[in-house]
């Protein structure tokens, strides 16, 4: 399941978005594009918070893998769920904003 999560860097075309910087993308993504002296696209921000994501929901596993053969804390565990359950809530807001929104702009009187 989170291998198929990887497909959504797939959706997002940087041609499309092309004009889309970090400055619309949030304060975070504009503090990372502040950083590095780069401007990053929206689909750049949105497939590393992807990528973090998959990262994270594969890290929370591997824990509970791992305490079930005895090599890891409870706290270890429940620390890396914990984790991946927060990334995921997350994932899950911006996924909900960002269908209201196209709804939005698909309701606009041209």
């Amino acid at each position: 399941m989170i291998e198929s999560v990887k497909g959504v860097n797939s959706l997002f075309s940087t041609n499309a978005l092309s004009g889309v910087t970090s400055e619309t993308s949030g304060s975070v993504s504009a503090a990372a594009a502040q950083g590095t002296g780069t401007q990053m696209s929206f689909a750049q921000v949105m497939g590393d918070m992807a990528t973090d994501m998959v990262d994270r929901l594969k890290l929370s596993e591997t824990k509970s893998f791992e305490a079930i053969q005895g090599k890891a804390s409870t706290r270890e565990v429940v620390d890396a769920v914990m984790n991946a359950e927060q990334t995921l809530q997350t994932a899950i807001a911006i996924r909900d904003k960002v269908v209201t929104a196209y709804l939005e702009v698909a309701r606009m009187q041209i």
